[in-house]
């Protein structure tokens, strides 16, 4: 099985470069799945609809997010009418709308499991994230031996840690949310493919995706300043996992890194 997974979406120019470049990625590395953080992908913060949509229809099996799921609350009642097109952090308190962990199936009918966390060092007091993934792993594990968890937080510690505590369980752990990618995928010991970010898909010549002057304005004044997406030097980036579909051992990880043309 051959997944690939896409870092944060980020406002309509990551949109665009997913639904402009995800086809011919699929067609080129002969993937099998396609997951995609939607989390930024309703003006660079939020999900609505119509970019939950617009990203489904660009061949994406399944969106997960993280802590801004809930800025946009008209995303809340699409995913009650979609709760298994798009996850939400697995660690929001009993209630929360939406669900955790999903399972995906390829058009043969292979089974991946998919899991989203969301970190608490520097985030918000969640419940923990890891004895909630290890729960839901078990029960993933009953179904399929296939599984990728998107853990989604600020600091590479916690993702290391999520990646050491579930190897040999899961086939994947890929961290999202800082946006940048970085450059130490690998195999860990016990099979499970990991990488600490796989980085966004948006604009490189910004500040994570937002207009630089923006974000250097919040830097200098401490003020509250509105997000607004940068435009150029568009990239999707994120990461092909190959799967063993008996064992559920990853077998490479490669990041990927593709611009849009005209940016």
């Amino acid at each position: 099985m051959r997944v690939l997974f896409i870092g944060d979406v980020v406002g309509k120019p990551g949109v665009l470069a997913v639904r402009t470049l995800v086809p011919k990625l699929i067609a080129r590395h002969s993937a099998d799945l396609v997951i995609a953080n939607a989390e930024n992908s309703e003006g660079g913060a939020g999900i609505s609809g119509e970019s939950a949509e617009a990203l489904l229809s660009a061949e994406v099996d399944l969106l997960t997010s993280g802590n801004h799921f809930w800025t946009k609350r008209q995303i809340l009642p699409w995913v009650q009418r979609h709760p298994d097109l798009l996850l939400r952090p697995a660690n929001y308190p009993p209630g929360a709308p939406g669900k955790g962990a999903g399972i995906v199936r390829t058009p043969d009918g292979r089974k991946l499991g998919v899991l989203n966390l969301e970190g608490r060092v520097f985030m918000k007091a969640l419940d923990d994230p890891f004895r909630v993934g290890a729960a839901l792993v078990e029960e993933l594990r009953k179904e399929t031996p296939c599984i990728l968890v998107d853990m989604h937080c600020e600091a590479t510690s916690e993702k290391n840690a999520m990646g050491a505590f579930l190897d040999g369980k899961v086939s994947a752990v890929v961290g999202t949310h800082t946006h940048v990618q970085t450059a130490d995928e690998r195999i860990l010991p016990g099979g499970t493919a990991f990488i600490t970010d796989v980085g966004m898909c948006g604009p490189l010549d910004s500040v994570i995706g937002l207009k630089k002057e923006l974000s250097i304005e919040r830097f200098l004044t401490q003020r509250h300043v509105g997000y607004e997406v940068a435009r150029s030097l568009v990239y999707l980036q994120g990461v092909l996992i190959d799967i063993d579909d008996q064992t559920g051992r990853a077998r490479s990880i490669e990041r990927v890194r593709e611009q849009l043309p005209g940016t």
